[in-house]
C-alpha cells in the first residue's frame, strides 16, 4: 500500500479568531519601511516611472530565490547591464544587445534566459503599452475560463515567441502543475496592496482580496506550527488551503500575513508557546 502522507493538525475558526491580534501586530511591526532596504521590492522603490517600476519588480521577483542579500545584488547587477533604464533598454533591445547579458548568473538563471525574458517583455510593452495592461488582459480570460491568474499569464507569456527554448519556461510559474507561484504571486503582492509603506501598489486590475499568500519554505512552516497548513507539501493546493484560512482573518487584505509569517520564519520573531499547535514540523 502506498505510504499515506503525513498531515498537521489545524485550529477552529474560533481559535483562528484567538491568533488573529497576535497576526495583526506581528503584520504593524514588519511591514514598515525599514523593511525595503533588504528586501527585492527595493528595486520598484527605486524608480518613478511606472512601466520602469513594475519591470524592474518583476525581474526582482522571478529572480527572488535564495538569500535576499544575494537576490538583490543579482537584481543589481541585471539593472545595471540595462543602464539603471529597464523599459527604455527593453522596447529598445535587439540581438545586438545579447552580449549585454553575458557572464550573468544566477542560480538557474542565465544569459539566454535574460535574452528571452527581455524579448518577451519587449513584445509585451509594445502590443499593450504598458504591463499592467498585460496583467489585466490575462486576469479577465482567467476570469472567463474561470481558471487561476497566474496559470493563465504563464500560458499568455509564451505565445509571443513559440521559438523560446523550452529552459525558459522553468522561470514562469504555473499553478496548474501543482506550483505554489510564491515569487509571482509576491510580485503581485507588491503592485496590488494599496496603501502600504512596503507594497508600491502600482497596479489597479484586480484587488487585494483576489491576491494569494506567497508561500515559501519560511511561511509555510510557521503557517504549519500555527494550525494554519495541514499539508505537508509547499505546492498549489497548500496554497490554497492556507490562503482560505487567512481570509477569515481578514477578506479585504489575506496577503499582508505574508508579512507576519515571514517575519516569524526569518526574521526571529518569537511565537507564544500557546499559539503553537504542531511542535515539530519539516
Amino acid at each position: 500500500m502506498p505510504r499515506k502522507r503525513k498531515r498537521y493538525r489545524t485550529i477552529s475558526k474560533r481559535k483562528l479568531t484567538e491568533l488573529k491580534p497576535f497576526l495583526d501586530d506581528l503584520v504593524v511591526k514588519i511591514e514598515v519601511p525599514e523593511y525595503i532596504d533588504s528586501d527585492p521590492v527595493q528595486f520598484m522603490h527605486a524608480f518613478e516611472e511606472k512601466n520602469d517600476r513594475e519591470i524592474a519588480g518583476f525581474f526582482a521577483a522571478v529572480m527572488a530565490w535564495g538569500r535576499r542579500d544575494i537576490v538583490n545584488a543579482k537584481v543589481e547587477d541585471l539593472l545595471n547591464r540595462m543602464n539603471h533604464q529597464p523599459t527604455e533598454f527593453i522596447l529598445n533591445y535587439t540581438e545586438k544587445d545579447a552580449p549585454k547579458f553575458e557572464g550573468f548568473k544566477h542560480r538557474t538563471f542565465k544569459p539566454v534566459d535574460m535574452h528571452w525574458l527581455t524579448k518577451t517583455l519587449q513584445s509585451i510593452l509594445l502590443k499593450f503599452g504598458n504591463f499592467e495592461a498585460f496583467w489585466a488582459f490575462c486576469d479577465d480570460q482567467a476570469i472567463r475560463e474561470n481558471r487561476d491568474l497566474i496559470s493563465v499569464f504563464n500560458e499568455q507569456f509564451f505565445t509571443f515567441h513559440p521559438e523560446m527554448p523550452v529552459r525558459v519556461h522553468k522561470h514562469i510559474s504555473n499553478p496548474e502543475k501543482n506550483s505554489s507561484a510564491k515569487r509571482l504571486y509576491m510580485y503581485l503582492r507588491w503592485v496590488i496592496r494599496k496603501n502600504s509603506p512596503v507594497d508600491p501598489g502600482t497596479m489597479s486590475f484586480m484587488g487585494p482580496e483576489k491576491l494569494k499568500i506567497p508561500l515559501d519554505v519560511h511561511v509555510a512552516r510557521q503557517a504549519r506550527k500555527l494550525g494554519l497548513l495541514s499539508r505537508k507539501q509547499n505546492d498549489w493546493k497548500s496554497v490554497l488551503e492556507l490562503t482560505k484560512r487567512l481570509q477569515f482573518l481578514d477578506p479585504d487584505d489575506p496577503a499582508k500575513y505574508d508579512y507576519a509569517l515571514f517575519g516569524i520564519g526569518v526574521l526571529g520573531s518569537d511565537i507564544p508557546e500557546e499559539l503553537i499547535i504542531n511542535q515539530r514540523v519539516e
